[in-house]
């Protein structure tokens, strides 16, 4: 017969390790950019020159890719699925064909091509505003008529 002491230590190593392993989400880990995604954001905003095309014509949104990484983590290909035109889809591609992805070790040994989808915003810089400033003067106004109203204030606001 087990000692109950026993027994709950059997029972919480099959709890604790002897489940089944799973296998990982993706087979293949994909091809990311160094820094993650706050640093790609900031590689392509440093990067992106504005077409002046698209600035006469006041054209902002979004520019859609679909890009071809290589197993070595080179851009080989990128291919317009959503298009703003005005100059902005080939400054997409410019861009997106400079940068340089991480691809793990296991993947290079089998010279696997990654598909990503990617978002290249285009939104002009805002002017900036004008400060306006406002000068008042607060004054208090004696009434000679209405002597019961010498309590209260009154201002005058010259802009």
């Amino acid at each position: 017969m087990e000692s109950p002491v026993l027994a709950v230590k059997i029972f919480q190593g099959y709890l604790c390790g002897m489940q089944k392993e799973r296998k990982a989400k993706n087979f293949l880990p994909k091809a990311s950019y160094p820094g993650g995604p706050s640093a790609l954001k900031q590689f392509i905003a440093s990067h992106l020159k504005y077409p002046e095309e698209a600035k006469k014509h006041n054209i902002e949104g979004t520019v859609v890719l679909r890009v071809d990484i290589d197993y070595k983590g080179k851009v080989i290909a990128s291919r317009v699925k959503s298009s703003l035109g005005y100059g902005c889809d080939e400054e997409a591609q410019r861009v997106v064909g400079l940068l340089q992805f991480e691809v793990n070790s296991k993947v290079r040994k089998g010279k696997i091509l990654f598909h990503k989808n990617m978002n290249i915003h285009f939104k002009m810089s805002k002017k900036p505003r004008v400060q306006t400033q406002l000068a008042y003067r607060i004054t208090k106004k004696q009434e000679t008529e209405n002597p019961s109203a010498s309590g209260s204030y009154h201002y005058t606001i010259t802009i």
